[in-house]
């Protein structure tokens, strides 16, 4: 069975109707154990092309590619049943031309089995966002901080503060008239995030932006306390996964190096010595 025969549990439209209603719970996800896990209470699944900072190491999204994203989306595709899997497009698969989007986004779609992708940008892409909605592709937006322009940007700083908020909101606007089915608002100014969620009939879903927004997404790593590079502002951490396993390894370490792992009950004798024993 080819990754496309899956078919999502919550759909691109269903999702739009969540519009003003309970907040949308959305998390990346890169493998399929921990596909399951965010399955059991999200509501979006998102494959983001951050899989290139916090799995691969790279030191921005920029180096991400479609075979890196298509891995991943299978892997997670596995793992998800009743959220909505969407894939992020990387840097320099869409840019281009419609056609050249359409190309990439029927390739994730079709080798990943997911539901939706999401791309970066606002006016810029309405004309690449309506060319993929009339074919079939769905599209989540993505606007104000977009990591794969950070270096058009010059670094990862908000965006849409005093004057600079009216070339958000017209993004917002433009990407909702485009045909897409909801928008990620990143580290904008909470009074932004609330006037765009208000005013667009589309969900809004933030990261550094409001709670007023109709929905929240976040890095799992960084929500797990798993990825401890940086910190961004918007990040709260939710466990301290990656502290747990630091002290985990040196047990581990430790009880190697004393002779005190493995003990009997992990090693195997010449004969069962139970029935229940495995072998």
């Amino acid at each position: 069975m080819s990754s496309s025969a899956f078919v999502s549990g919550l759909t691109p439209p269903e999702i739009k109707a969540r519009k003003g209603g309970t907040p949308l719970v959305c998390l990346t996800a890169y493998t399929t154990p921990v596909a399951r896990i965010a399955d059991t209470a999200c509501d979006v699944v998102l494959v983001g092309d951050s899989v290139g900072m916090v799995l691969h190491g790279l030191p921005s999204t920029l180096g991400v590619t479609m075979e890196m994203m298509i891995l991943h989306g299978q892997a997670v595709r596995r793992g998800v049943e009743k959220a909505l899997l969407v894939i992020d497009m990387p840097f320099g698969s869409y840019e281009e031309s419609p056609e050249q989007a359409f190309r990439n986004a029927a390739r994730l779609m079709r080798e990943t089995g997911a539901g939706a992708v999401k791309l970066e940008g606002g006016e810029t892409m309405a004309e690449t966002i309506a060319f993929l909605t009339r074919r079939g592709i769905p599209v989540m937006a993505h606007i104000g901080l977009t990591p794969q322009a950070v270096n058009a940007f010059g670094g990862y700083k908000v965006q849409g503060r005093g004057e600079d908020a009216a070339r958000i909101l017209a993004d917002a606007h433009a990407v909702m008239q485009a045909g897409a089915f909801s928008v990620v608002l990143e580290k904008v100014p909470d009074s932004l995030a609330r006037q765009i969620t208000q005013e667009l009939a589309i969900p809004t879903i933030g990261i550094g932006a409001s709670v007023d927004c109709d929905g929240q997404i976040l890095v799992v790593d960084d929500m797990l306390g798993m990825f401890t590079a940086f910190r961004p502002r918007f990040v709260k951490r939710y466990a301290e996964l990656g502290h747990t396993a630091e002290a985990a390894v040196a047990a581990y370490a430790e009880e190697v190096r004393a002779r005190r792992f493995p003990g009997p009950e992990h090693v195997f004798a010449d004969a069962p010595r139970s029935k229940g024993e495995k072998a």
